[in-house]
């Protein structure tokens, strides 16, 4: 049998993991022996008819025939997992809706619950009318449409994408997962290399960026390094194996992994291809990180190492002491996850969490860490390393580099409070 890598679990004492095991089945045990306890009691109520041993109501007739939804979507009793939209009165309102982390499982965010960020609202645009020019320092200008791009050899990969925003410095005090850092989300993209295209048109040697430009009415610009469009850049028009959402680009996007999010412009409609960047809106006013000496840094492209513990998190509640299983995902725009660590005791000391495969390159990563909550208030929270080396930093650690002038790139490390009662609330609050 090949040999393989143990998981820090697995790692533990045999006797020792079976008596942390062993703990947790009596738990579990003694919940079922109430669950039925109490499900027979309901039983014998028109509430609890079909709780066993009653034969349950959607046992007696023939379900919903094939077709009658000719778009799947969720059942009804998940009807709550949505997208977490500002209330109306917060600046963003209309421009962006988080995605729920702490109601998802793996990493791959589904389509209608991936996160979304516009600058002047969702362009309805006929992907038969749609263009993409090339031009500046290329010997070929080219007008592509969006049958020519899918001409090229495609390929698809699974990336993150997240805004800059994610949270922003001064106010890191929303209630959830999805309030803190509900603006990433992952997929599985697919299109064409940038790079291919490029070759098409006879990219010129002195090109030292390219200028994307969406087809929204803001007509949002950012300027790109070339070494980032001849590496791993892609033209994607297909999300997760459908075609893109409109809110998410429809019918091309630019896409730029690693990068923060708005570099990965939608509706994209022009490349221009120049020797300096362009210097636009979203690259002066915007999406600089201001430091406390005055000064902006600009161009910080990469995101860095960051997680966040989804299960228990804000807005949930332990039932009760015990087994709980914490959870959550991490995530680098410069590689790899390498290592989680957890704490469960306000940072006074870390456990190495479990990576659950695939441990991709610049994708959401799955953690685990089994716990045994004791029933007193504790503060819990995870630090990511990525394979670079670098670990997510504490946030007065990230302020006393950067000062509380900034907006951008707030990677700190967000811990939860669990009170005496289960209840879990953003111990940064």
């Amino acid at each position: 049998m090949a040999d393989r890598t143990e998981t820090p679990d697995e790692q533990m004492p045999v006797a020792s993991r079976r008596q942390f095991l062993r703990g947790g089945s009596a738990l579990v045990g003694g919940a079922a022996v109430s669950a039925v306890a109490s499900g027979a009691a309901l039983a014998e109520s028109s509430q609890g008819s079909n709780l066993p041993p009653n034969v349950p109501e959607w046992m007696k007739a023939p379900g919903d025939p094939v077709g009658s939804q000719l778009y799947g979507t969720p059942s009804p009793f998940e009807k709550k997992v949505a997208r977490n939209i500002p209330k109306s009165g917060d600046p963003i309102f209309w421009t962006s809706s988080r995605t729920p982390l702490q109601d998802l499982d793996g990493i791959i965010t589904p389509n209608g619950l991936f996160y979304e960020r516009h600058h002047s609202g969702v362009p309805a645009i006929d992907p038969a009318e749609h263009r993409l020019m090339i031009h500046g320092l290329v010997d070929n200008p080219l007008i592509l449409t969006m049958d020519d791009i899918r001409r090229f050899p495609s390929e698809s990969h699974i990336y993150f994408l997240e805004c800059s925003g994610n949270p922003g410095f001064k106010k890191p005090y929303g209630k959830t997962a999805s309030d803190l850092v509900g603006l990433v989300s992952c997929a599985e993209f697919t299109g064409v290399k940038l790079s291919l295209v490029l070759e098409e048109a006879g990219l010129r040697r002195e090109a030292t960026w390219i200028v994307a430009e969406g087809a929204d009415a803001a007509a949002l610009t950012r300027s790109i390094p070339i070494d980032k469009c001849l590496d791993d850049a892609l033209l994607v028009y297909s999300q997760n194996g459908e075609r893109l959402r409109p809110q998410q680009g429809y019918p091309l996007r630019l896409f730029l992994p690693g990068f923060e999010g708005n570099m990965s412009v939608k509706w994209l409609r022009r490349l221009h291809v120049v020797t300096e960047p362009v210097y636009s809106r979203e690259e002066t006013s915007k999406y600089t990180d201001l430091m406390s000496d005055g000064k902006a840094r600009e161009f910080t492209f990469y995101m860095d190492a960051k997680s966040i513990i989804t299960h228990p998190s804000g807005g949930q509640r332990l039932q009760s002491p015990g087994f709980h299983e914490i959870s959550g995902i991490a995530w680098s725009g410069r590689g790899k996850i390498k290592r989680v660590e957890v704490s469960v005791d306000s940072g006074k000391s870390w456990q190495e969490a479990h990576l659950q495969e695939p441990v991709l390159t610049r994708a959401l990563t799955r953690f685990r860490l089994p716990w045994r909550w004791d029933g007193s208030p504790a503060v819990i929270q995870s630090r990511a390393i990525d394979e670079t080396g670098y670990t997510q930093p504490a946030l007065a650690d990230l302020i006393s580099v950067r000062g509380d002038n900034s907006f951008y790139h707030n990677n700190a490390i967000q811990p939860w409070r669990i009170a005496a009662d289960g209840e879990v609330t953003n111990a940064n609050a």
